[in-house]
């Protein structure tokens, strides 16, 4: 049967995510020789472990990504910045930036554009790459008198203007009330990745984040045109990959387990 990919197209979709609120410095430790091991594109770490992170990946071919203003993007835009700085300064070659929600859905577009442009600009002068994360889950019943959907689609644009290098779905943590009274999260959805894809006419690309916790989940991603995926289910994604392909597994001591995002 034709290969319609191999594994390093896979692998290098993953940014492996690292950002537990309670992730300790031995789960650190074990995620990012996991990720190295397994030749990710990223592993995806909090602020704080940046410089931990560059240190254990420096003789692989994994790099370093980091999130700024997370999870809720309520961060003054100067801090952002001092956030982007700081981590591209340890070592941080991608950022993934929450824009401000509540900013957004009070239809303050201005603030919203100018917060983006501000990391963005910062992110580009330092040599890095900047992905924009949405939080989808927030703008299901849409605001600022506009729909879910047309907001997504406004974001596109104004990231796309801004010079984004990615538009990603979700944090992976943006749990709503359910009808049930349950908190949940659904993350990354297809109705959103083709959206998105969609929405964006000027080569910015696409990230879904949150819920893919498995290969099939992964490539239907890819299928519509997702190229980057964030998980903290790398391992049983990726041996599933190897699996299909018949490839050796690869074994790894001591793997801490986080599979929340």
């Amino acid at each position: 049967m034709r290969k319609l990919f191999s594994y390093e197209d896979i692998a290098g979709m993953i940014d492996h995510a690292l950002l537990n609120p309670t992730l300790s410095n031995k789960e650190l430790k074990n995620g990012c020789n996991m990720a190295a091991a397994y030749e990710t594109a990223t592993v995806c770490v909090k602020p704080c472990d940046v410089k931990k992170a560059v240190a254990l990946l420096s003789s692989s071919q994994t790099e370093v990504c980091t999130v700024i203003g997370f999870p809720h993007g309520s961060n003054l835009t100067e801090t952002k910045i001092l956030e982007t700085k700081r981590a591209c300064e340890q070592g941080a070659c991608e950022v993934d930036m929450v824009i401000n929600l509540g900013r957004l859905l009070s239809g303050d577009w201005q603030y919203v554009a100018n917060d983006i442009h501000a990391v963005c600009q910062t992110a580009h002068d330092l040599g890095a790459k900047l992905k924009v994360i949405f939080e989808n889950d927030f703008l299901a019943n849409g605001g600022a008198s506009l729909s879910g959907d047309d907001i997504k689609e406004k974001l596109c644009e104004i990231c796309e203007n801004a010079g984004a290098d990615w538009v990603k779905t979700s944090t992976g943590f943006g749990y709503t009330r359910q009808a049930n009274g349950n908190m949940a999260t659904l993350g990354a959805t297809e109705h959103d990745v083709v959206l998105m894809v969609e929405a964006c006419k000027k080569g910015t690309q696409v990230k879904a984040a949150g819920g893919v916790k498995d290969l099939t989940t992964l490539l239907r991603m890819r299928k519509i045109g997702a190229t980057r995926i964030g998980t903290s289910s790398t391992q049983g994604i990726l041996n599933e990959c190897r699996k299909l392909l018949d490839l050796p597994q690869i074994s790894i001591v001591d793997e801490s387990k986080n599979e929340s995002y």
